[in-house]
């Protein structure tokens, strides 16, 4: 899978380590940045990842900042995009699963580099049943 990953100066170590994580489960990584922990704007980081999302260079995307609202709020902008912010296993699920989410937003401050790990492996494991729940995407779309 080609996976966008992002993070702003909070999220950047978290980054590093989930960039590996990826790379070592033999995913195509496209690391967009930043690449220090000095401070940078969330919104540059989840747009460039964002569009390559929506434009087919990447399946999907990770993104990382503090919180993962910033991110969230600044991917789901984007046209085509259906960003989720995550916390646990089951929020990963069932963004993909109910609502083909296709950006992964993670709060790097929150979550230790374990249970991000396991979210991750879920989210990629999780694919969209689609049924009834098709229509609704359909709608997101409209908006």
């Amino acid at each position: 899978m080609r996976i966008a990953i992002a993070a702003d100066h909070r999220g950047y170590a978290a980054k590093e380590k989930m960039c590996l994580l990826l790379n070592e489960q033999g995913h195509d990584v496209i690391d967009m940045g930043t690449n220090s922990a000095r401070s940078c704007d969330y919104t540059d980081l989840a747009y460039v990842a964002s569009t390559a999302v929506a434009a087919g260079q990447a399946d999907t995307a990770v993104l990382l900042c503090g919180s993962g609202i910033g991110m969230s709020i600044s991917a789901n902008k984007v046209h085509g995009v259906r960003a989720a912010l995550c916390s646990d296993e089951l929020t990963a699920q069932m963004a993909r699963r109910h609502n083909n989410a296709n950006v992964l937003c993670l709060a790097a401050d929150l979550l230790g580099e374990e249970l991000m790990r396991r979210i991750i492996e879920v989210w990629i494991e999780t694919d969209f049943e689609a049924g009834r729940h098709l229509r609704r995407i359909h709608k997101i779309a409209l908006i």
